[in-house]
């Protein structure tokens, strides 16, 4: 419907007079602008923002938590039965049943006055919504009835698409993969922050889910709705403690960029330094530990019904443990400068400078960093030739493929010289600078890898080129990935019978990451490999480079033999 909707709007524009299609962005503009002061005016008069957090407060009984409560023992829930009890001492019994009832209550209200920790902790976690069922409850219908809903917009769509012509079928079979994944990039737009982070990621390994949805996904990136100006404003103030004005001579009116954690504005600092101004979304950690909470049950309760004996529940804890670490806009400046220290001696490398001063847990000022991201760039580059000339084209492909070469470089330099890896670098986070350096921002997740563990992977890397597979579970067992007293010969024997021999290209090896990851993920599986801590991150970045950088959606153009 919107792609219908749009169609229509460039006919009309196409109709009308020159003088026209001039009036209208002006139209838009001031139509848009009265709708947001309409908005604002309503927000003001019925006082939504702060009944909407009394309810919410109310929900999450945060009314009850006290951050100088004391730590109380865990109890159980009392026995009320007392056989073999005459009728008086039946009733002290009793009463002491209610005495042990009332007690324990006293027990849930010390609890409940326990706030979220600020530092992800399971157990404290566990603790925190083990007293607020009916959170966790609501939360896991609303993901039911939101998947729910997709797949009957998807199953309805395959049956317009079964009733069509033979003609149309072919049309629309080219679309439906793309419309799939248009479906599920709303879906976890509407299920917020966490579930975008999960669809971003997905969206940076088109090798898997395929290209179409891939490119649905991607918008995901850069197309998620802003919250309100004044919200962010007054965030500014209570992390600084005094009015922006004080610390900023000026702050766009839009943001120029929105994240599934955050938005950023541009502004200037009183001394005219051009700054980026990273705002995070209110009320987000959480949302965040909810949601990680949820998935730490669903991943102990596959881990009873297939018997396993390592606990699953590690992953979701550190997963909670990253994306917790990232709501602490502290800690990425500080990973910000500790990469940007650890690079100083790579040229091509460039981190935009902190402001300590005007950085707080919830605000994050950093240097403005002009460049171009990826997919401006291979926008431009397979652009329309009436709205783009082939010179910009030609220059667009250019600098595309020095971006590559650049990022290649750089997550070598990560993985083998420094130990240090920008564990979410997808296209949003990457620029282009006409100076030719390569730039990084988000700097949230951030891999330290041990000496041993990188030279043991640098090893993997050549045992997998050479198909020696039996180095390579040496080399696994350096990175404390098998399990002491396992069974290499047998180990071997089945990554050679699941990776059989790498092929060769004009003499080249052919090795594709993600191939030989599935295969060592299904070995692992049946010898209960344990992953390191720091595993589970450096596969993230790995996955999202070779995903955007080799996968083909940049690498396969037919301009890369232009040059």
């Amino acid at each position: 419907m919107a792609l219908a909707f749009a169609s229509a709007s460039t006919s009309l524009t196409a109709l009308r007079s020159p003088r026209a299609a001039k009036t209208t962005p002006k139209r838009s503009k001031f139509l848009k602008k009265g709708i947001s002061r309409g908005i604002e005016w309503a927000n003001e008069a019925f006082h939504i923002p702060q009944v909407s957090k009394t309810l919410d407060d109310v929900l999450w009984l945060r009314n009850l938590e006290d951050s100088q409560a004391a730590p109380v023992e865990p109890r159980d829930w009392p026995k009320p039965s007392y056989p073999g009890l005459s009728g008086v001492d039946l009733f002290m019994a009793d009463f002491k049943a209610l005495e042990a009832y009332a007690s324990y209550f006293y027990y849930l209200s010390k609890i409940w006055s326990k706030p979220l920790p600020e530092v992800y902790s399971p157990q404290d976690v566990v603790d925190y919504f083990s007293c607020r069922p009916h959170i966790v409850a609501l939360r896991l219908l609303e993901v039911g009835l939101c998947f729910l809903s997709a797949a009957i917009r998807i199953r309805t769509s395959g049956m317009r698409k079964f009733l069509r012509s033979n003609a149309e079928k072919d049309i629309d079979g080219k679309l439906s993969q793309y419309n799939f994944g248009m479906v599920l990039k709303e879906t976890m737009l509407n299920l917020g922050p966490t579930f975008i982070k999960v669809g971003q990621s997905l969206s940076t390994r088109p090798d898997i889910i395929g290209s179409d949805i891939s490119k649905a996904l991607s918008e995901l990136h850069d197309q998620i709705p802003p919250f309100p100006r004044a919200i962010a404003m007054k965030i500014i103030e209570e992390e600084l403690g005094s009015p922006v004005e004080l610390f900023f001579s000026y702050i766009s009116e839009e943001p120029v960029a929105a994240a599934s954690f955050g938005q950023v504005y541009r502004g200037s600092t009183l001394e005219g330094l051009s700054v980026a101004v990273k705002v995070q979304r209110p009320n987000l950690r959480h949302v965040v530990v909810r949601d990680v909470y949820i998935l730490r049950l669903g991943l102990g309760l596959v881990q009873k019904m297939a018997k396993r004996k390592s606990d699953l529940r590690l992953y979701a804890d550190e997963l909670g443990k990253g994306l917790v670490g990232e709501l602490d806009y502290t800690l990425e400046a500080e990973n910000a400068s500790e990469f940007q220290v650890a690079h100083s001696s790579f040229p091509f490398i460039r981190v935009p400078k902190v402001f300590p001063h005007l950085t707080r847990k919830r605000v994050l000022t950093m240097e403005w960093m002009v460049g171009e991201s990826p997919t401006d760039l291979l926008s431009i580059s397979t652009g329309d030739s009436s709205t783009y000339s082939e010179r910009q084209k030609l220059e667009a492909k250019r600098r595309l493929l020095d971006l590559v070469n650049k990022g290649v470089e750089a997550s070598l330099v990560q993985l083998l010289e420094t130990g240090l890896l920008h564990a979410d670098p997808h296209p949003g986070n990457l620029r282009y600078i006409s100076s030719g350096q390569m730039g990084f921002l988000d700097f949230g997740l951030l891999c330290r890898m041990e000496k041993k563990h990188q030279f043991a992977m640098l090893a993997s890397i050549v045992h997998i080129v050479n198909g020696d597979w039996q180095s390579l579970v040496l080399a696994l067992t350096e990175m404390d990935v098998v399990r002491p007293g396992s069974n290499i010969r047998r180990i071997t024997m089945d990554l050679e019978d699941s990776l059989e021999e790498v092929e060769f290209n004009d003499g080249i090896p052919d090795v594709k990451f993600s191939r030989v990851l599935s295969k060592i993920w299904s070995v692992a599986l049946k010898y209960q490999f344990r992953m390191p801590p720091y595993y589970t991150l450096v596969l993230r970045s790995l996955a999202s480079l070779e995903g955007k950088f080799i996968s083909g959606q940049i690498l396969s153009f037919p301009f890369a033999s232009d040059f």
